[in-house]
């Protein structure tokens, strides 16, 4: 009976301070510290209006999904609410879509990892770097879920302190408006040449970059299971979602423009090191490497996390062998096998990754990342699915964590997130990665089509 119970229920190791940063730290990726010049560079001053636009539509993602998740605790992930509004197909494709979302992660980090320790030791090859730290990440998730809290906990920490520094600097330079190389800092550089100074086409090229910098918010969906008082702590963690868009992207971009016009923030370097060097911190260089290395850290640990479950998640109760082997927990209530799986494959991956052309990397990267669209659609559709059957029925009143303005607000993120697509087809590179997404969810149809089929026989 205890197997059987182990089988069952995920351990609700999570604690809320754990959970608070997962979701946070799923907010803060390395494209904030390596790629904000970048984006500045494109947008402009509007940027900021671009994230602040973006925020509100990955908030409103985020009660759609708050208010599906604590409809029903017992589920092992947002995949269980998809296959059960929208149907099987729907639910396998985007499932199998999501796991692969963070395969590509992983396979990204792991590779950038090994960079970031060449910055020190130069001798170590990126595989070394890569397979020894996907060794680490195993152990720590296999051993308990508290264990992956709590190393994710102390990862998002030190991006907060480099973000809040930043902040912080920027406030005390524009104070004593600081002389730099290209004038004083003071707030009107952020505003130089106007809001949009590159004009509208610049703000809405912008969009790709700024979304995909929230990919990974979603994953608070694949912890409530496992949380110790979902009830409490999954509403804290969405409800600050804008907190954290305002002080972390907005704040730290405002720094930065403060500090120098923005047409002098670095595109092609990290402009965290031009701000930490121009102040006179001459280590600024290794200060943002070991940050930018917790980082992709942060991402690997939380890939193995989520793979695992999504992995346990499609495959539980499955009759095959594969699923009745992957779709059960350890003594421990942990997914160990579907772990095992995941970071055997990302492991594979990264080997075969010395060997791949550097653009055959970058498409998978790009269509794993433009896959989040369809994800976070799908999320939106099965809420406004949900909320239509709660109202069928009369159950309204009972509603936890009510989704504010329905269904305006659904309605409101899928405009956005289709917004984006269109976006995505105005550069080749992403319309290339767009057209491999639709390609990929289609193969995932048919596939489960013929599956269905199969079985049936």
């Amino acid at each position: 009976m205890a197997d059987q119970q182990d089988d069952q229920h995920l351990s609700q190791g999570l604690k809320n301070r754990h959970v608070q940063l997962i979701a946070l730290g799923g907010t803060i990726g390395t494209g904030l510290f390596l790629g904000a010049g970048q984006s500045i560079h494109l947008a402009g001053p509007s940027i900021m209006l671009a994230y602040l636009i973006a925020g509100l539509a990955c908030f409103l993602l985020m009660r759609a999904l708050g208010e599906l998740l604590l409809s029903d605790l017992s589920s092992n992930s947002f995949v269980f609410f998809i296959k059960k509004y929208l149907g099987d197909k729907i639910g396998f494709a985007i499932g199998w879509t999501y796991w692969m979302c963070w395969i590509a992660i992983a396979m990204a980090e792991v590779t950038a990892s090994g960079l970031y320790v060449q910055f020190w030791f130069p001798g170590i090859p990126i595989w070394v770097t890569g397979l020894v730290l996907l060794t680490i990440l195993f152990v720590i998730n296999i051993v308990a879920v508290s264990a992956f809290g709590e190393t994710e906990f102390w990862l998002a920490i030190v991006k907060i302190v480099a973000i809040v520094a930043l902040i912080l600097i920027g406030i005390v330079l524009v104070a004593i408006h600081f002389k730099t190389p290209y004038g004083h800092a003071e707030l009107s550089n952020v505003v130089s040449g106007g809001l949009f100074a590159n004009g509208v086409k610049g703000f809405v090229l912008s969009f790709q970059m700024v979304l995909f910098s929230f990919a990974g918010i979603e994953m608070i969906g694949m912890t409530a299971s496992e949380t110790q008082d979902p009830m409490v702590t999954i509403p804290k963690s969405i409800n600050e979602v804008p907190t954290r868009v305002l002080l972390f992207y907005i704040g730290s971009l405002l720094a930065l423009m403060s500090i120098f016009p923005w047409q002098h923030v670095s595109p092609t370097s990290s402009p965290f090191v031009q701000v930490f060097s121009g102040v006179g911190i001459n280590s600024a260089a290794m200060i943002i490497n070991f940050v930018v290395l917790t980082a992709a850290i942060s991402a690997c640990n939380s890939s193995l996390f989520t793979t695992g479950r999504m992995l346990f998640s499609l495959t539980y109760g499955g009759k095959s062998t594969f699923s009745r082997t992957v779709g059960k927990l350890s003594h421990r209530q942990i997914p160990f096998n579907a772990i095992l799986f995941s970071t055997g494959v990302i492991a594979v991956i990264v080997l075969l990754s010395i060997m791949m052309p550097g653009n055959v990397f970058s498409f998978i990267s790009s269509v794993a990342t433009t896959c989040f669209l369809f994800v976070w659609g799908m999320i939106v559709v099965a809420h406004i699915k949900y909320r239509n059957e709660i109202k069928r029925k009369g159950d309204t009143p009972k509603l936890k964590f009510k989704m504010p303005l329905f269904p305006i607000s659904d309605y409101f993120v899928l405009a956005f997130l289709i917004f984006v697509g269109v976006v995505l087809t105005l550069k080749t590179d992403t319309l290339i990665a767009l057209v491999g997404s639709i390609v990929w969810l289609g193969a995932l149809f048919v596939a489960k089509a013929i599956s269905d089929r199969t079985s049936r026989k």
